[in-house]
């Protein structure tokens, strides 16, 4: 065989190497594409319980007006409906912590209670704010029940500042960062209550 030859069959033989290549990664990727946004939907939604709502809530976003709130940002919103009812709205808010912005995902029931709160994103100190991350979270959970007037607006604050709530020791900045945020986006929810959980009829 000249030498000729031999580079022509190696080239093809690369040429179908790559074609294949090509192939298999082109077919896996809706599979892998799927997987991801199954794996993103567990972590945005573990804060429902998993049979109290039956629609994709992160397909449907809600359009949000106003949301540069006092101390934080709306960045999106979701609403989870069961037999097109309305169940909950999640809102993503966007605060300021000690190090950097901490991303929190807020949801909250039809009568304005909340159901649960948990850090999305966050740059804060290792082992002390950034253990706002941490998933189950106690600090977090005790905020679960609370609404926009319960407690008052006085009581939405750390006990350092004459509020209810503790901190998360040596993380002032932070705790007292979500804490707002979380009353904030409490507030917002009662404001926009009819736009929020609007007709679900259409989901």
């Amino acid at each position: 065989m000249s030498r000729a030859s031999s580079v022509v069959i190696l080239a093809l033989l690369a040429i179908l190497g790559i074609g294949l290549s090509y192939l298999a990664q082109h077919n896996s990727a809706p599979r892998i594409a799927a997987e991801q946004r199954l794996i993103d939907s567990r972590n945005l939604l573990d804060l429902l319980p998993p049979d109290s709502y039956d629609n994709q809530p992160l397909e449907q976003p809600l359009t949000l007006e106003n949301t540069a709130l006092g101390n934080s940002t709306l960045v999106a919103g979701y609403r989870a409906t069961k037999a097109s009812q309305a169940y909950a709205v999640l809102l993503r808010s966007q605060t300021l912590g000690y190090a950097g912005t901490i991303d929190l995902l807020i949801a909250i029931d039809l009568n304005g209670r909340l159901l649960g709160v948990k850090t999305l994103k966050q740059t804060e100190t290792p082992g002390l704010g950034a253990r706002i991350a941490d998933w189950p979270n106690a600090w977090l959970q005790a905020l679960s029940g609370k609404s926009r007037t319960d407690p008052d607006d006085k009581g939405w604050a750390l006990k350092k500042d004459q509020g209810q709530f503790d901190q998360i020791a040596g993380a002032t900045i932070t705790s007292r960062a979500v804490i707002n945020a979380t009353h904030e986006a409490l507030r917002y929810f009662d404001d926009h209550r009819q736009q929020l959980l609007g007709s679900a009829s259409h989901e």
